[in-house]
């Protein structure tokens, strides 16, 4: 099966006509989690476009029955990544319910700092940067200085398109990063974690990334292969 490559270049022009299967693979794992632009622009497809395959993918008759472990766990995927009427239209639920249930999320947070698990700091990492506080609170259930705190420690930030969207404000630059950070990244970044260089650093994990991607930057064989076994080591508590 041919591998689409989805951030290499694109025709100027939208494509038209039939969707493919890859296509419409790719439009499932990413709609709702962007904005219509942004799914438009990765698929080289018109937002209208977009639109119109929203309601063929999620057409199917509306459930009212109770709230599974499962539908929960689906809520919290798309909170705070697009509007609960996006949300009700994916799971099929009366937007009346969706908003009834992110209103009882905010009713069952944990009182207090309890320790983060790894599974949730791992969730933490990959949504903290593309939504609200708030909508995090509710997500995972905290307090909101908790889960500021964790991010802290994890050497995470918001990312910056997110925070033109929500404040229409520029966010603040980070410093220009100097001679010696730079060569400081050249040493560590082979076989140190990224959390570990952005505390030396003081920067966070992002930045760290995307310098050393700027940079031709790569981990040492031995780092990358650490780093797999605690990928699937924690796919595998996932499942437990």
């Amino acid at each position: 099966m041919q591998h689409t490559n989805w951030g290499g270049d694109k025709p100027s022009k939208p494509r038209r006509g039939r969707w493919s299967q890859a296509e419409i693979a790719r439009f499932r794992e990413t709609y709702g989690l962007r904005d219509d632009a942004s799914v438009a622009r990765e698929l080289n497809r018109s937002v209208s476009s977009v639109r119109k395959m929203a309601e063929q993918v999620f057409n199917e008759p509306l459930r009212s029955g109770p709230w599974t472990p499962l539908d929960g766990k689906l809520l919290k995927k798309y909170l705070g990544a697009t509007t609960p009427e996006v949300i009700a239209k994916i799971m099929a639920r009366p937007v009346d319910q969706v908003r009834r249930q992110i209103e009882a999320l905010g009713q069952d947070r944990l009182e207090g700092s309890a320790t983060w698990s790894q599974e949730e700091s791992a969730e933490l990492k990959r949504v903290f940067g593309t939504r609200t506080d708030e909508d995090l609170s509710l997500i995972f259930g905290r307090p909101v200085q908790s889960l500021l705190d964790e991010a802290e420690r994890l050497c995470l930030a918001k990312d910056k398109a997110f925070v033109r969207r929500v404040t229409g404000e520029a966010t603040t630059r980070m410093p220009r990063w100097k001679d010696s950070e730079l060569e400081i990244l050249r040493e560590l970044y082979p076989l140190e974690p990224n959390l570990s260089i952005a505390k030396s650093l003081g920067r966070s994990v992002k930045s760290v990334v995307s310098k050393a991607h700027n940079m031709g930057l790569k981990k040492n064989p031995e780092r990358l292969q650490q780093m797999g076994q605690q990928n699937v080591s924690l796919r595998y508590n996932r499942k437990g």
